[in-house]
């Protein structure tokens, strides 16, 4: 972990899970420099296809990740203080409830759980599938962990209204005060 580039302020990592508030999560990124953070985006492989990575990286400063580094480069992205997995789809919840670190968004919070750092869920999950047993132990076992859940209606599996970013702006501050 000490090899990690330095940040000028307090860096929050956005996982983003393939649900569709990822093709705006440049919306949610502006919300967080507004309030003075450095943040870094990680998606899931199927997220980062439905992005636009050129234009959060050029937003962030940081390129948008997706996938392991090889063992011999540098770490690109500055130690987080704090990470937000916006959106949260059924399948990431559960496979990190599991320790199942195959993809590196999943990597990145199983070690953030390790590391005790403050950790901001925001699902995005279909009524059936939230309605899964699995799903439900799931997001216990998170929450014993100490990890935070927003209201799932603040992004919407659907597509009616706007995203309500501020729900996890104002949660990811929370964190770490």
């Amino acid at each position: 972990m000490d090899s990690y580039p330095r940040a000028a302020g307090r860096v929050v990592y956005v996982v983003a899970c393939a649900a569709l508030p990822a093709r705006a999560i440049g919306e949610l990124v502006r919300l967080l420099q507004d309030r003075d953070w450095v943040v870094c985006v990680v998606a899931t492989p199927r997220a980062a296809s439905w992005m636009d990575v050129t234009g959060l990286a050029a937003l962030t400063g940081y390129p948008v990740r997706s996938d392991y580094k090889h063992p011999d480069a540098p770490d690109v992205l500055p130690r987080p203080d704090v990470v937000a997995v916006v959106p949260a789809t059924f399948n990431t919840v559960n496979k990190w409830a599991a320790g199942i670190s195959d993809t590196l968004a999943l990597g990145i919070l199983n070690e953030a759980l390790g590391a005790g750092l403050p950790v901001v869920v925001c699902p995005c999950v279909k009524p059936p599938l939230s309605d899964h047993p699995a799903f439900a132990r799931s997001v216990a076992f998170l929450r014993d962990c100490g990890v935070r859940l927003t209201p799932t209606d603040a992004v919407r599996p659907d597509d009616e209204g706007p995203y309500r970013w501020e729900v996890i702006v104002d949660a990811v501050t929370a964190s770490v005060q």
